[in-house]
C-alpha cells in the first residue's frame, strides 16, 4: 500500500513538473541581439527583454549627445525605432505560444449530489479526469513550438537587420543632401555677387541690359535651386526622424559626420549568392518552417485514430451500500473525423512552406546580383567623375572665365559652363550616396556584413541554435 502511494506521489509530481511552465523576459531576445551583433555591429539594448521606457530614453538622450553619426543613428533605430519595437513584441507572443504547448492541460473534476424526496440517505458521486492523450502528445508539442520559436527569433533578427540597413541608407541619404545644400549654397553665393557686380557694371555703362538681365536671372534661378535643395534635405531628414522614432525636441539633432568618400577597395564580391543562401536569416527561417510543418504532419498522422482519452478517479456513495472509488476510462472513438481534414491541410501548408522557401532563396540570389552590379556601377561612376569628368567641368570653367574676362565670351557661355560644373558636381554627390546606400542593400542581401568570416554554414548553424 505504501508503494502504491509512493507511485501515485511521483506520478502527480511528474505531471506537476512537466505541465508548469514560465516565461523568461530576455528569452529570444538575447539570441536577437547575439545574431544582429555578430552580423552587423550592432546593439539592440533588447537583449535582457523589452527595456523600460525610462532607459530607451537615456539611451536616446546620450546617443544625441555629442551629435548624430552613422553608428549612433543605427542604434536608436534599433532601440526606439515604433515599428522593429512591435516586431521585437513578436517574441514575447511567441515565447508565451512555447510556454503553452509545454503546460498540460488541468484536470477535470466533476460531481453531483442526491438529495432524497423523503426518506433516505443523501446519494453523491465525483471523479477526478485528465487527458492522457494530451499528456502522450507533449513532447511533441514541445518539440514543434520550439521550432516556431526558433523561426520567430530568426525572423525577428532578419527585420532588426533591415532596419539597420534602411536606417543607413537613410543617414547618407541626409549627409548627401546636406552637401547638396552647402553645394548650391557656394553657387547662390557666386551668382549674388555675380549679380551686384554686373548692376554695377550696367550703371556704369559697361554692360547692356540683356547681360544684365541675364545675371540677375541666373541668380534668381540659384536661389529657386537652393530652395528646392533645402526641401529635398528636410524631406530626408524627416525620413530619418522616423526611422529613428524621434519627436519633438530631439528632432533638432546636429549632424556630426559629413558623407564619407568611398574606400579605395571593396570586400571581394564572388560567390555572394551561395553565401546569402546559407546565411540569410529569412532563408532560415523559411527553411526551418519548412521542417515545423513536416513535423506538424507527421504528429497528425500518429494522432489520427486516437481520439480523446481521460483517466481519473471516480468516487460514489450509494445511499443503500458503501462508499465505491474506482478508476475510470473515456475514450473518443474516431469514426467519422480520423484528423484527415487537419492533414490534408497541414500537408497543404507544408507544401506551402516548401515553394516559399524556394522564392525567398531565388529572391536572395537576385537581390545579391542586383546589389553588386549597383556596388560596382556606382564605384565606377565616382571614380570617373573623381578622375576625368570634374577635373574637365573644373577647368572649363576657369577657361570660360579667362575668355569671359578678355570679352572673347559671352555671359551666357560662361553661366552655362558654371551651370554644367554645379550639375556635375551635383551628380558625384549622389553618386557617392548610391555607392553607399548599394552597399548597405550588399550586405543586407548577404545576411549581415560580407567583410565578416566567409564560414557561412558554421555561422548559419550557431544562428539556427543547431
Amino acid at each position: 500500500m505504501k508503494v502504491r502511494a509512493i507511485g501515485c506521489s511521483l506520478l502527480v509530481s511528474t505531471l506537476f513538473a512537466v505541465g508548469c511552465g514560465s516565461v523568461a523576459a530576455e528569452k529570444g531576445h538575447d539570441d536577437v541581439a547575439r545574431i544582429v551583433a555578430a552580423r552587423s555591429g550592432y546593439r539592440t539594448r533588447w537583449e535582457k527583454g523589452p527595456p523600460a521606457d525610462r532607459d530607451v530614453e537615456r539611451w536616446v538622450g546620450e546617443l544625441l549627445g555629442s551629435g548624430l553619426t552613422r553608428r549612433s543613428a543605427v542604434e536608436i533605430a534599433l532601440v526606439n525605432n515604433p515599428s522593429l519595437r512591435i516586431t521585437y513584441e513578436d517574441l514575447g507572443v511567441s515565447q508565451a505560444d512555447l510556454v503553452q504547448a509545454g503546460l498540460v492541460s488541468n484536470p477535470t473534476i466533476a460531481g453531483s449530489v442526491g438529495f432524497p424526496l423523503g426518506r433516505g440517505e443523501t446519494e453523491w458521486e465525483g471523479s477526478l479526469t485528465e487527458s492522457f492523450l494530451d499528456v502522450f502528445l507533449l513532447p511533441l508539442r514541445k518539440k514543434i513550438a520550439k521550432e516556431r520559436f526558433l523561426v520567430a527569433t530568426l525572423r525577428v533578427a532578419h527585420e532588426t537587420l533591415a532596419t539597420a540597413t534602411e536606417t543607413r541608407k537613410a543617414f547618407a541619404a541626409y549627409q548627401a543632401a546636406t552637401r547638396l545644400v552647402e553645394l548650391r549654397r557656394t553657387i547662390v553665393e557666386a551668382t549674388r555677387i555675380s549679380a551686384d557686380l554686373a548692376e554695377r557694371q550696367h550703371d556704369a555703362g559697361n554692360i547692356d541690359d540683356y547681360s544684365l538681365t541675364q545675371e540677375l536671372a541666373a541668380r534668381e534661378q540659384a536661389e529657386l535651386e537652393l530652395e528646392r535643395e533645402e526641401l529635398g534635405r528636410a524631406t530626408a531628414r524627416e525620413s530619418l526622424n522616423r526611422l529613428l522614432g524621434l519627436v519633438g525636441p530631439r528632432t533638432a539633432w546636429r549632424l556630426a559626420e559629413s558623407l564619407p568618400e568611398i574606400p579605395s577597395t571593396d570586400p571581394p564580391l564572388h560567390d555572394l549568392e551561395n553565401v546569402a543562401v546559407l546565411e540569410r536569416l529569412d532563408v532560415s527561417a523559411a527553411r526551418k518552417e519548412m521542417i515545423l510543418f513536416g513535423n506538424a504532419v507527421d504528429l497528425a498522422k500518429d494522432a489520427r485514430y486516437f481520439g480523446l482519452v481521460e483517466v481519473g478517479i471516480h468516487a460514489h456513495q450509494d445511499p443503500d451500500g458503501a462508499r465505491l472509488l474506482g478508476p475510470t476510462l473515456s475514450l473518443e472513438l474516431p469514426l467519422f473525423d480520423q484528423r484527415q481534414a487537419l492533414i490534408a491541410r497541414l500537408e497543404a501548408e507544408y507544401r506551402q512552406t516548401r515553394h516559399r522557401l524556394e522564392k525567398v532563396a531565388v529572391q536572395a540570389r537576385s537581390e545579391v546580383r542586383e546589389a553588386v552590379a549597383n556596388l560596382s556601377m556606382a564605384r565606377h561612376a565616382v571614380e570617373r567623375f573623381k578622375a576625368r569628368l570634374l577635373p574637365l567641368r573644373d577647368r572649363g570653367v576657369e577657361q570660360a572665365q579667362l575668355l569671359y574676362n578678355g570679352m572673347q565670351l559671352g555671359l551666357p557661355q560662361l553661366l552655362l559652363a558654371k551651370q554644367a560644373q554645379a550639375s556635375a558636381y551635383r551628380e558625384y554627390i549622389e553618386t557617392v550616396r548610391d555607392y553607399w546606400s548599394a552597399r548597405a542593400d550588399l550586405e543586407m542581401a548577404v545576411g549581415g556584413r560580407f567583410t565578416r568570416s566567409r564560414n557561412a554554414e558554421v555561422d548559419r548553424q550557431k544562428d539556427e541554435g543547431q
